[in-house]
């Protein structure tokens, strides 16, 4: 997994031999504002060794182009401001481990000192693109249904909403999806 560039942003592997990306994914993800609407019985983050342990996960060589879970950091300074994921998503059901869906889902966490600057949606813009570049034909995203903040990402980036589905994740969620040959602006233009 190769990093990828936008005007403002690098978006690049998580790399769990550097303390500063731990310590970043454990600041992020201690957070309730952060994680309230992430997964069936959201919790933070308690301990730093759970940071390490993400850290290595998302750097696994399973996740090939375009997948992946990147971090996106400011092009000016190399500041981390959060993670934009692209990757399979799991079935509803009961088996464990989860099931493969068949599709793919695009997702942002951008740490609160990130929020309001367009980032999420920068960021996303490109992996979708790449996403679509790469072959991809359909990417989902899934929100919370009281998630305001992520469902506008989604229609930023062009996603047509398709009302709540209990399909991913067992939890009910709003969906939305993005269709390679109804290609959003912002992603066709790569921004």
């Amino acid at each position: 997994m190769s990093g990828l560039l936008t005007p403002r942003l690098v978006l690049r592997p998580w790399d769990p031999s550097d303390p500063a990306d731990v310590d970043f994914l454990f600041d992020t993800y201690s957070r309730w504002d952060v994680q309230r609407y992430i997964g069936r019985v959201p919790r933070v983050m308690e301990d730093r060794a759970e940071a390490v342990t993400l850290a290595r996960r998302w750097s696994d060589t399973a996740y090939q182009q375009p997948l992946g879970i990147r971090a996106v950091t400011r092009a000016s300074d190399g500041q981390r401001l959060g993670s934009v994921l692209l990757k399979p998503i799991p079935a509803s059901g009961t088996a464990d481990p989860p099931q493969p869906s068949g599709d793919v889902e695009i997702g942002w966490h951008l740490h609160p000192d990130a929020w309001g600057h367009g980032y999420a949606t920068e960021a996303a813009s490109a992996v979708l693109a790449a996403g679509f570049a790469s072959g991809l034909d359909r990417v989902v995203a899934v929100t919370h249904p009281d998630n305001v903040a992520s469902q506008a990402v989604c229609r930023r980036l062009g996603m047509r909403s398709l009302g709540l589905s209990d399909a991913y994740y067992d939890v009910t969620c709003a969906l939305f999806e993005a269709r390679s040959d109804a290609v959003p602006g912002a992603a066709a233009r790569g921004e």
